[in-house]
């Protein structure tokens, strides 16, 4: 282990690596503080070339690689395990926005690039990169890409997968797959990006990646609506989508529990109403030059029976408080306690049927469980959480959790939908994948992962 800690050392060189327990730590616990391991070493590399370096010494000593970006995930997929004989490499030196084609609306920027980064790099050349989540301002490209990353504005934009033109992939065998052409058509061949997308880093290390951009949407409205029962947000968005013509950006669900925990445990949180509602949406519109498009579709809503109340923000900065009580969800769930979280999605057809089924099973089966909801309504997803109720033993607590969670995914499956949405699977749902997903599928899965790491040196135990 010495030769291979000092190849790795001289590789990056100083400031490029660390054994020092204080400096890891955060790299080894999931942000939530489920999953917590152990490392070898953190290597940083600053280049391509560094990284095929890295990854052919560690095959060459049959060592596990574990790739990390922000380490924001929710799934246990960028922490090591418990051996201390793995190796995190780090990609936030690679963090350069490399170019910006306005004339192709495409942008090319290394994996260790923070989101935010890359937004703004878009809104400097006049162009817009969809991609938006609570964590964007910490998570990286690269591992947005690796778990195909979702967030606020699938809707109308979908996944990081249809934001990605070409990747840039270093292999388990220290090959680097170069697909950086930023083109709308090439059917030479198969989309070999595709693979890794999602993928989880367990069949190549993402390097860099070619972006999809698309026009400055303009003006972008916002407003908090309240509603009476979660099925009615179907309803609403689909009359506002055809009010509209499509210029919904983002459309969010959100219980008011939910909210209730945001303005307990964060500070100057606090909902714009007199009254309390049940539950709430918030939704962002791309008008342009006609803001008050948006205002009188939602005054007809509100005549027509759909929602309840409105609060539109009559400013960025009142937009930004909206966005900062949905953005701090997670925050204050993680703050609030341990809860059994389920990442799922279903058609949107099959949305209200959710709800209410499971509604039902969960006042049937765990009357003294809470539901804390909220989601991305506007693509089928739902973060479909549950506080057991206090006073289990942490073997109870396990074994109850696991009777809930079986009982929602069964559900979730009887509707066509995915246990998985848009966190990916990592360590904490690998079990639920060989349920819920054909034979076919997970053999075609493993021969890939074999083909492609046959060592099994790329984030083992993660995925499948």
């Amino acid at each position: 282990m010495t030769a291979l800690i000092e190849r790795l050392r001289e590789i990056v060189g100083p400031g490029g690596w660390t054994s020092d327990p204080q400096e890891l730590q955060p790299h080894l616990t999931e942000w939530r503080g489920v999953y917590e391991g152990r490392a070898l070493i953190m290597v940083k590399p600053r280049t391509t070339d560094e990284v095929v370096a890295i990854v052919r010494t560690c095959a060459d000593n049959n060592t596990a690689i574990v790739p990390q970006g922000g380490n924001t995930g929710m799934c246990g997929g960028a922490v090591p395990d418990a051996s201390g004989e793995q190796v995190i490499l780090n990609l936030s030196r690679m963090n350069r926005v490399l170019d910006v084609d306005a004339d192709n609306f495409s942008m090319t920027v290394e994996a260790g690039c923070l989101l935010a980064t890359a937004q703004e790099a878009a809104r400097g050349a006049g162009r817009y990169f969809p991609l938006s989540l609570g964590a964007e301002g910490s998570c990286q490209v690269g591992g947005n890409i690796a778990t195909n990353a979702g967030g606020i504005n699938v809707g109308r934009y979908g996944t990081a997968r249809a934001l990605v033109l070409g990747l840039e992939v270093v292999l388990a065998n220290g090959t680097v797959l170069d697909t950086l052409r930023s083109l709308r058509k090439d059917t030479a061949g198969y989309d070999l990006k595709q693979l890794f997308i999602g993928s989880e880093g367990t069949l190549g290390i993402i390097t860099a990646a070619s972006l999809r951009l698309f026009p400055d949407p303009g003006y972008m409205a916002t407003a908090l609506v309240g509603i009476d029962r979660a099925g009615a947000a179907v309803e609403l968005l689909g009359s506002l989508k055809t009010k509209l013509d499509d210029r919904i950006e983002s459309f969010e669900l959100v219980s008011r529990r939910v909210f209730g925990l945001v303005e307990t445990h964060i500070p100057n949180a606090s909902l714009p109403f007199e009254e309390e509602y049940p539950w709430y949406v918030l939704i962002e519109a791309a008008t342009g030059a006609d803001p008050e498009l948006f205002e009188n579709a939602l005054l007809q809503e509100a005549e027509d029976g759909r929602l309840l109340d409105a609060v539109i923000a009559k400013s960025e900065a009142e937009a930004a408080d909206l966005w900062r009580l949905r953005h701090s969800i997670a925050e204050a769930e993680r703050q609030d306690g341990k809860a059994l979280k389920h990442d799922i999605s279903v058609p949107l057809s099959k949305m209200q049927e959710f709800l209410v089924r499971g509604d039902e099973l969960l006042e049937m089966r765990w009357p003294e469980a809470r539901l804390v909801a909220f989601g991305h309504v506007g693509d089928g997803n739902l973060h479909y959480n549950v506080v057991l109720p206090r006073g289990l033993s942490a073997e109870e607590w396990t074994a109850e959790g696991e009777r809930v969670t079986r009982a929602l995914y069964d559900l979730v499956d009887s509707l066509n939908g995915s246990f998985s949405a848009e966190h990916g699977v990592g360590q904490s749902k690998k079990a639920y994948l060989a349920s819920y997903r054909t034979g076919p599928e997970l053999d075609l899965m493993r021969s890939l992962k074999k083909m492609l790491d046959p060592a099994d040196i790329l984030n083992p135990g993660k995925v499948i």
